[in-house]
């Protein structure tokens, strides 16, 4: 007879809950941000093609900062990690206020580039949920806090509804939020308790170098089928504020499309852990894939409000089965001591990635045709070669002889 599994320590509980917390409060900055971003980016940028430029900087300070912060956590322990992240995103949110004060696109800008300090921070949540978590209460840790992602989804453009017309300049009142949001995180996180890693041995064993396990054909599909994936679903995403605005809709429709979204990012999280365990993780990153195809058909056939409710929930889904199907690709593609070098080249390809295509957005979605409607199509088109890349990757892989 199995011996029922033992109860989950209360620092684990407590760990859990400050981290849920912290992804239900401090994460709602993220849908704010990207809802007004690019709608803001577009009122200061001297050329309209650079609107979704402070989206595309808040990634990149995301990709430059996940490597050294790894590190900090590593030293100094998650919490250390976790203020200097509120600290990246209270002053990002107050530089890209005086930014939008004063008219300043490159104070602004600036400003953007340090929540990608939050962004990058915020990505550890479910990893430090497992820190102190064992047995089975450890993949329902990090279920928890991906679920605080709902909270957050529902919060974020809701407060944008308040506050963005609030002030006399438009979004100043959401940027003064956002650093509101970031000064609870400090009273969240002082209730955290992980402690700090172990030093390793030095002469520990390290698996296989970077050359050698990106030529192996697992990992390099894997990070190529998450790359598309999140880098399409955020080439989208970070154009539709502009394109809901643009075909005639206020900013509060754009705030409840991206709640919608958002909410079609997580909600699959509780079942598609057990999809991959029945199905096999490639299919459920091919089903992914065409749901994201699904999606920019869905937006192709008009910009009605149901197109743009069913397109981005369609686009949510399919990140959510695409990137976390290619997670567990990755996962099971390298040994316990390669960890540390796969998810940096992990992270480093899809964060590069997404850092161009948000960037790219902005362009397609105002310099490439002469309406908002031209603009949106050009965006959704824009995601063909993509997945037919990653496509053709994972029909090369699944038809491939395995090695013995």
């Amino acid at each position: 007879m199995r011996a029922s599994p033992a109860p989950p320590q209360p620092a684990a509980r407590r760990n859990v809950a400050v981290l849920v917390a912290a992804q239900a409060v401090l994460g709602a900055q993220m849908p704010m941000i990207f809802t007004i971003g690019g709608l803001a980016g577009q009122s200061l940028a001297p050329n309209v093609c650079l609107a979704t430029l402070p989206i595309s900087l808040i990634v990149l300070g995301s990709m430059l900062t996940a490597t050294p912060l790894a590190a900090l956590m590593q030293r100094f322990g998650r919490r250390a990690g976790f203020y200097v992240g509120i600290a990246g995103g209270a002053s990002g949110a107050a530089i890209g206020a005086l930014g939008l004060y004063h008219g300043i696109f490159g104070l602004f800008l600036a400003g953007s580039f340090l929540t990608g300090v939050y962004l990058s921070a915020q990505g550890f949540y479910r990893f430090a949920a497992a820190d102190t978590a064992t047995g089975d209460f450890q993949p329902k840790a990090i279920s928890y806090v991906m679920a605080g992602g709902l909270a957050a989804a529902v919060l974020g453009p809701q407060l944008v509804k308040v506050t963005a017309e609030a002030m006399v300049i438009p979004f100043l009142g959401s940027y003064l939020a956002v650093i509101g949001l970031n000064a609870l995180g400090l009273i969240l996180f002082a209730f955290l308790d992980i402690p700090r890693p172990p030093r390793r041995d030095p002469a520990h064993h390290r698996g296989r170098s970077r050359a050698d396990l990106i030529r192996d054909p697992a990992i390099a599909v894997a990070i190529i089928c998450a790359m598309v994936s999140y880098a399409l679903m955020n080439l989208v995403m970070t154009s539709t504020p502009l394109a809901v605005v643009g075909c005639g809709f206020d900013t509060g429709t754009a705030a409840d499309i991206v709640t919608a979204h958002v909410l079609a990012m997580y909600v699959p999280s509780f079942f598609t852990g057990h999809l991959i365990a029945r199905f096999g993780d490639r299919l459920i990153v091919a089903a992914g894939l065409a749901i994201l195809a699904l999606a920019g058909g869905v937006a192709l056939m008009g910009v009605e409000l149901e197109h743009f409710f069913i397109a981005l929930v369609l686009l949510g889904v399919g990140w959510n089965f695409g990137f976390i199907g290619a997670t567990a690709m990755l996962a099971r593609s390298h040994a316990a001591e390669e960890r540390g070098a796969v998810q940096g080249m992990n992270d480093m390809v899809v964060f590069g990635g997404v850092t161009l295509a948000s960037l790219a957005s902005g362009g397609l979605m105002n310099c490439s045709g002469g309406s908002a409607v031209e603009g949106w199509s050009a965006v959704n088109l824009a995601m063909v070669p993509f997945l037919a890349l990653a496509g053709a990757a994972l029909i090369w892989l699944t038809l491939r002889p395995q090695e013995n």
